[in-house]
């Protein structure tokens, strides 16, 4: 796999007679790609109906003329003014029932058909115009789908579709009132019509209404995405991409990214590190970013891309986003491209070119300063670029750890907790920085991943319930394999199974009663358990208990069962044992030190802002460090 670097550009924001310099520079800096034409709608029909391809022409040529190659992203996420005047109902409401108005990004509603259609048509036409283009080398659909908190939205027109898709799932209004259990609380329809949003009101709706609307609301955005691929396909053969985002668990990348062929998300770890990252440590990683929370994306994403996979936004500096907007350490994009690539990233792109001198983002760092001088960035990028030119290829390969993120679970546990704090993210992501902490290169995979064969241990966290794929692949899995806590506790509409749960293949164990509390319970062998605990009643090997006696760690054989959640400690010396009974090798990490193993290659890098050592090896800091394996 060859890896490159690019970078997001304007041309509308700049006069035209700097688009040749900007290109040459970019060229010369070992950038390969540019994404452009994103939020520029309103420039490519400034009326309904009115085209101006003119300077998109241009833009295009001059960028592919000095060998670029075009990321061209379609301009849906940024209607402009005059299409709200043609559909005036096409806005997002909240959950207060307020309308999410014109003035910023994202002013749309992923169920309005009118809206659709218009972006479908737009889609369709940039397709038309430059899907043979010779400097054409991908698509991107939209932006950020899901970024503001856009994905949920309860205006009539979402009303109108969730009554369809109920009805399409369910039938028949009579299941639907048995599998929402309406009996309780005289809540039964005698129609889909009767059925309204869950929102507004008294206190909180059936947890199943409210799980049945996110999956509505996450389908609607994969249909919505669905349609801007059918407006492009017949006109091109280029690969077609959606860039994600960190932590936006709103709807189903899986599912999403099935239609397309390229994943690539964007990348802001300093932003993140103060905005998104569950108990991130701010103090020991303002200027760097969290040591785990990119990695975590990276593989999340390779695994929605189905192995291919881009860095479509990488952070060149302070962004003007986030509570507060810290400068990154000298050597930091270094490190944060190389640790991409490790995780088998094709491509780097960082965002954006030049610095906005205007508007909202007009304190975001670009590699040019808003004057056109380099700004620190800008030397990184080069490095990294003669870097990779002497870089051996690197090949493809699944990693010894499997963990599971199930967008549906994480929708479940938001729609019911049982306790403040339960977040099926943040649980996974606790295991992740634990399995980081000793060394372990991680595959992060969906709920119904077919084949666990190739993998030493898979763990299974917080899974609501198990498909009839990953039970299968549980029990056929050769490795270890580890559920819990709150794996496979209800059934698909939030119910409490008879027998009750978890059910497993291959280990022996019951629920009998699932608490939730403030602080935490220690366990015998140090560190604590927090926040959830499943009381079981099992025949399994006890590994751990709480300092009171309850099990917290079973094992029949390869199969183990977590009932509480782990805190830092427990996690790491938890792992560590699994992975030592799973036949893999442990390592003793410094603090902000990590590894992730590739090909021929294992890539060491320091989140610390001192200098660390590895096996004998001076990592420095803020740095990396190429090993040959």
């Amino acid at each position: 796999m060859k890896r490159t670097l690019g970078v997001c550009y304007y041309p509308e924001h700049w006069p035209e007679a700097t688009w040749p310099d900007d290109a040459r520079r970019m060229v010369d800096a070992g950038l390969a790609w540019v994404r452009i034409g994103e939020f520029a709608w309103s420039r490519v029909e400034p009326e309904p109906g009115r085209l101006d391809w003119g300077w998109l022409d241009r833009a295009m040529d001059v960028l592919g003329e000095a060998g670029l190659r075009v990321v061209l992203g379609t301009p849906t996420a940024t209607p402009p003014r005059w299409m709200l005047d043609r559909h005036p109902d096409m806005l997002a409401v909240d959950a207060e029932g307020r309308p999410r108005g014109f003035g910023s990004r994202r002013h749309y509603c992923f169920s309005h058909d009118g809206y659709r259609a218009e972006a479908a048509r737009i889609a369709g036409l940039y397709a038309e115009r430059y899907g043979r283009h010779p400097a054409l080398g991908a698509w991107q659909t939209d932006n950020e789908y899901g970024c503001h908190d856009t994905v949920v939205s309860y205006s009539d027109a979402a009303l109108d579709a969730f009554r369809l898709w109920l009805a399409d799932r369910y039938g028949a209004i009579e299941a639907l009132n048995v599998a929402w259990g309406n009996v309780f609380w005289s809540m039964e329809y005698r129609s889909f019509g009767e059925v309204g949003l869950p929102n507004l009101t008294v206190t909180e709706p059936n947890p199943s209404h409210a799980l049945a609307f996110r999956r509505f609301s996450s389908d609607q955005v994969v249909r919505w995405n669905r349609t801007q691929l059918d407006a492009i396909r017949p006109h091109t053969d280029a690969p077609v991409s959606h860039n994600y985002m960190g932590r936006v668990t709103e709807f189903d990348h899986y599912a999403l990214g099935a239609d397309m062929e390229i994943a690539t998300w964007d990348s802001y770890p300093l932003g993140f590190l103060l905005d998104r990252v569950p108990e991130g440590d701010a103090d020991a990683y303002l200027r760097q970013g969290d040591p785990d929370f990119q990695a975590f994306h990276h593989d999340l994403y390779r695994a929605v891309g189905k192995g291919r996979w881009w860095v479509m936004e990488q952070q060149p500096g302070p962004v003007n986003w986030a509570p507060w907007n810290p400068a990154p350490l000298p050597g930091m994009e270094r490190l944060w491209a190389w640790e991409a690539f490790a995780h088998g990233a094709e491509a780097v792109c960082w965002f954006r070119w030049r610095q906005a001198p205007f508007a909202q983002e007009q304190h975001h760092a670009g590699l040019l300063r808003p004057d056109s001088v380099a700004a620190p960035a800008l030397s990184e990028v080069e490095a990294v670029a003669r870097e990779l030119a002497e870089a051996p290829e690197v090949p493809e390969g699944p990693s010894p750890v499997a963990l599971v993120f199930d967008y549906g679970s994480q929708w479940a546990w938001e729609v019911q907790p049982q306790g403040q704090g339960f977040d099926h993210f943040a649980l996974v992501f606790s295991l992740y920085r634990a399995l980081r902490r000793v060394g372990q290169s991680v595959d992060v995979v969906p709920p119904d991943h077919a084949d666990l064969s190739a993998y030493s241990l898979v763990l299974v966290p917080g899974v609501q319930t198990l498909s009839e794929g990953l039970r299968a692949a549980m029990a056929d899995c050769p490795g270890h394999v580890v559920t819990g806590p709150r794996t496979a506790l209800t059934t698909a509409e939030l119910s409490i199974p008879t027998p009750l749960g978890p059910d497993v293949p291959g280990l022996e164990a019951t629920a009998v009663l699932v608490e939730t509390f403030p602080g935490a319970r220690p366990l015998e062998e140090g560190g604590a358990v927090r926040v959830w605990l499943e009381r079981l009643e099992t025949g399994a090997e006890v590994v751990e208990r709480t300092v009171e006696g309850d099990p917290v760690l079973v094992r029949a054989g390869r199969r183990w069962h977590l009932a509480g959640w782990p805190d830092d400690d427990a996690a790491e010396r938890i792992v560590t044992g699994l992975c030592r009974a799973a036949g893999l090798e442990v390592l003793g990490l410094e603090p902000g030190v990590r590894v992730r193993d590739c090909g021929a290659e294992r890539i060491v890098t320091n989140y610390a802002s001192v200098a660390r050592r590895f096996e004998g090896h001076a990592v420095p800091a803020a740095g990396v460090l190429r090993l040959r394996r």
